[in-house]
């Protein structure tokens, strides 16, 4: 029992500085003998008193943990965690507090000193960071006492389950809904589309807006409110979007901290809800070497949901993408007509040359957009101030070379009725939602 009670105890700084004390006189010895006296009392001293005050530290049921947070955290984002430490002795304590989270979350701040009285509670604050999604446990927090006197510490453990599930940017989708409730998508870089022919099913009546069609004002609903008011006309709905995400070896590149696989994730989350608002119908396969995860296109809100599932803990792998794989399992799943995206990345000419083949066959039956997300490294060699010199012109030149090549990749597939859209990651989210507008803006789909 005496061994589960001094378990983790350890000297402070008091205590050493107080055994250096007999150290000191033990020295004088070779000078003076007489100090053998005063030296065995100082000992005895010293070590009566880290004794006595060994037994003062605070038993682990004297304090108590608890753990506030939510299951669901957005990548990249910082998520709010709050921790309440309950003093049950009678004394005040001197506590140093730190959460046990796993290595990929970073907590801001990390530790915590509080002075508890007796009998009452602290409540403390902090955010989890993470770059990388998934599931994740926090299971101990640590605190740290002190003796009475402060000679000795002790590290206390508390078991304080909870789980934390990081999904891709949701927090994004929380503010696209504020924004387009109050007409300022521009903010977020969506641009309104103007309408090529009629939508004549009415959707709702708004506020008058600047950019409206004053022939779609309401004036009897004008009247009637004392405030300019406009029908809104709703688009054709109930028709399909298929992601196709790459989760081969071309999306482990990073951009901004993130992967590209995580840069796709967040704008095909930030698209389907945009499609699913709008009636439209939502569906995934994720690929690799391999079909991983298929989620078969439906609409309503609890789509979002199962893209979030089957999607926050989908990572890429190091293998070569299987295009074949990929449209063979989309061709026997998903028959009718669909706005097909994919969404990859290409520096070589054999997966060019597949994409090209196997997006250019699915035209006519469905309609395909392809996004090649760009790669900073290529970009920033050709952007170079001055005239590069030595490897730098050589770096360069196989920079201008790849875009070169690139831009012919785009051509090709726009020349064979694909559409495209060519971005870098961070921002593709926005383009994205434009290209997706704009096509049901001009009933292509």
């Amino acid at each position: 029992m005496l061994v589960g009670y001094f378990a983790r105890a350890f000297p402070n700084w008091p205590l050493v500085a107080l055994g250096l004390l007999p150290a000191i006189l033990a020295a004088g010895l070779v000078f003076t003998p007489t100090l053998m006296p005063p030296l065995l009392v100082a000992d005895g001293a010293i070590v009566l008193l880290a004794t006595l005050d060994l037994f003062t530290l605070p038993r682990k049921k004297q304090l108590s943990v608890e753990r506030q947070t939510l299951r669901t955290a957005s990548l990249a984002r910082p998520h709010p965690v709050t921790l309440t430490v309950t003093n049950h002795s009678r004394r005040r304590q001197q506590l140093a507090i730190r959460d046990g989270v796993p290595d990929r979350l970073e907590p801001t701040p990390d530790r915590f000193d509080v002075n508890l009285p007796a009998r009452s509670r602290a409540t403390v604050n902090y955010r989890l960071t993470s770059q990388r999604r998934g599931a994740y446990r926090l299971e101990t927090t640590f605190v740290r006492v002190r003796s009475r006197w402060g000679l000795w510490r002790r590290q206390l453990e508390y078991a304080v389950p909870s789980v934390i599930h990081v999904y891709p940017d949701m927090q994004q989708v929380s503010q696209y809904a504020v924004l387009a409730r109050t007409n300022r998508l521009s903010l977020l870089g969506v641009r309104r589309t103007r309408r090529i022919g009629q939508d004549n099913e009415f959707e709702r009546l708004r506020d008058y807006t600047p950019d409206d069609n004053p022939r779609h004002i309401d004036w009897r609903s004008t009247a009637r409110r004392r405030k300019l008011t406009v029908r809104d006309f709703q688009a054709n709905q109930s028709q399909r979007v298929i992601f196709l995400l790459d989760c081969g070896r071309m999306m482990t590149n990073q951009a901004e901290g993130l992967s590209l696989l995580d840069h796709a994730l967040n704008a095909m989350l930030m698209l389907g809800y945009v499609a699913l608002n709008r009636g439209d119908s939502v569906g995934m396969i994720a690929f690799s070497d391999e079909i991983h995860t298929f989620v078969p296109p439906r609409g309503g809100r609890a789509q979002m949901n199962r893209l979030l599932h089957a999607s926050f803990d989908r990572f890429p792998r190091l293998v070569e993408s299987r295009y074949d794989k990929a449209f063979l399992y989309l061709a026997a799943q998903c028959r009718k007509r669909s706005l097909v995206i994919l969404i990859t990345n290409v520096i070589d000419e054999v997966n060019s040359n597949q994409i090209e083949r196997y997006l250019g066959n699915l035209v006519g039956r469905h309609l395909p957009l392809g996004v090649l997300l760009r790669d900073h490294s290529v970009f920033s060699a050709v952007d170079v101030a001055g005239e590069p010199q030595g490897a730098e012109l050589f770096r360069a030149g196989a920079a201008a070379e790849l875009l070169l090549w690139r831009s012919q990749v785009l051509a090709d597939l726009t020349g064979r009725g694909v559409l495209a859209l060519d971005v870098f990651p961070e921002d593709l989210t926005a383009p994205l939602i434009n290209r997706y507008l704009e096509i049901k803006a001009r009933h292509l789909l």
